[in-house]
């Protein structure tokens, strides 16, 4: 299983209590992680040689929420969803800015978001797109993967070996 991980997500797991560290061991064996800040990178054109089954974007800016609502591909996540859905590949996307109220950690101290109106409608705008799940929070995250791990008939790799 290959992750691609973005300059963001580094700086957003924490926000969520999650190092990627503590994430490994759940990919088992085989696992590979790819950083790229290329948008046409070698990844993208493994989406057209039929290897990857689904593309996740987690977690998901307002930034590049935004750009894959309006089909903006000039980042490696958002030319991999935008490329996945046009090969009708399955994408479930973490979006960030779907409560009205959001805690997070600027640099230098914690600060309280308020979402704008133009960013609910973004996420809404995602969630009408063809082959794409939205999700707000790890646990929707982690029961989207399950589901469509159990629509292709496979399971989490929980194996350390």
């Amino acid at each position: 299983m290959d992750l691609f991980l973005s300059d963001a997500a580094e700086e957003v797991l924490p926000i969520y209590k999650l190092r990627l560290e503590d994430l490994r061991p759940r990919f088992g064996p085989g696992f590979r992680l790819v950083r790229d800040k290329t948008a046409s990178a070698v990844p993208v054109g493994m989406l057209y040689d039929d290897i990857y089954h689904t593309v996740v974007v987690a977690p998901a800016t307002s930034n590049t929420v935004a750009k894959c609502a309006f089909g903006i591909s000039d980042s490696l996540p958002t030319n991999m969803f935008a490329q996945a859905g046009k090969l009708g590949i399955p994408g479930i996307v973490f979006a960030c800015d779907t409560e009205p109220v959001v805690v997070t950690k600027s640099p230098h101290d914690w600060v309280t978001l308020r979402p704008r109106g133009i960013e609910f409608d973004n996420v809404e705008r995602l969630k009408r797109i063809d082959f794409c799940e939205v999700v707000s929070s790890p646990a929707e995250l982690e029961a989207a993967l399950a589901r469509r791990l159990h629509a292709l008939a496979l399971e989490w790799n929980t194996s350390y070996s």
